[in-house]
């Protein structure tokens, strides 16, 4: 499961990170501490060029939650966050994405959370964790994204085309495992353009690029349950916690 992550680099230095070639600078987005679904993020993905025909790799805004191509309405996305890489290229909803419209999600980390038994001074709360790599780096995580055309509105509508994400998950191993069985699955740097390629469609050799992080990648720590509700947005939200006080660092600022 991944309800929630981070991305705060700006589009300058992600376009820098993977080699960009193109993106819209109107269409920038700003830091995201807490990135919930139905969220704009930001995604890599490549695209043949319609009059050249060239592949070029472009940095875009998607919405958080896939909307398959056959939904009746937008909707469905808010329950299509995630796709298990175990089934992904089965599911009537993702394997079309998964052969032909792959993209990667910048993330600084991610938050999982741990049940907290009660205690004597305390109720039963969840605990929020910022799982990150513990160098710093961009974590680049496996997506798949689709395009829907809102029948109710003209072709010609920009409003009538909703450009959707998907993020894949895995067994979670090394810090994340720790605190939830399931994590977001990170394209290794040397696979990365492989995954992107939209001329790759082969779903042996695609799911052959998604393997389980190396151990010791990952670091976790305790952070506030203000990230609990999507209100907050702020740096403060990476900060370190003391675990056992759920009530720590609670805000509501923006």
């Amino acid at each position: 499961m991944c309800g929630r992550y981070a991305s705060t680099r700006s589009p300058e230095d992600l376009a820098g990170l993977f080699d960009v070639d193109q993106w819209d600078r109107e269409a920038a987005l700003g830091p995201n501490y807490n990135v919930a679904p139905t969220d704009q993020v930001w995604a890599v993905l490549e695209k043949a060029d319609r009059e050249t025909g060239a592949v070029e790799r472009q940095l875009r805004p998607l919405r958080w939650g896939l909307v398959p191509f056959w939904a009746k309405s937008p909707a469905v996305g808010a329950k299509m966050i995630n796709a298990r890489m175990e089934t992904v290229h089965e599911k009537r909803a993702y394997r079309r994405a998964f052969a032909k419209r792959r993209c990667l999600l910048p993330a600084d980390g991610f938050y999982e959370w741990q049940s907290v038994p009660a205690t004597e001074t305390h109720k039963a709360y969840k605990q929020p964790y910022f799982i990150h790599p513990h160098d710093g780096r961009v974590m680049a995580l496996a997506g798949l994204y689709e395009v829907w055309r809102d029948p109710d509105r003209d072709t010609d509508d920009p409003q009538a085309w909703w450009r959707t994400c998907t993020i894949l998950t895995t067994e979670a191993t090394d810090a994340a495992g720790r605190v939830h069985p399931r994590m977001p699955l990170a394209i290794d740097p040397a696979d990365q353009a492989a995954w992107l390629d939209p001329s790759h469609e082969d779903p042996d050799e695609l799911r052959a690029l998604l393997t389980s992080p190396a151990g010791g990648e990952l670091d976790a720590r305790p952070v506030s349950t203000a990230v609990n509700n999507v209100r907050n947005n702020n740096p403060h939200l990476l900060d370190p916690a003391e675990t056992g006080d759920p009530e720590a660092g609670k805000d509501s600022s923006s």
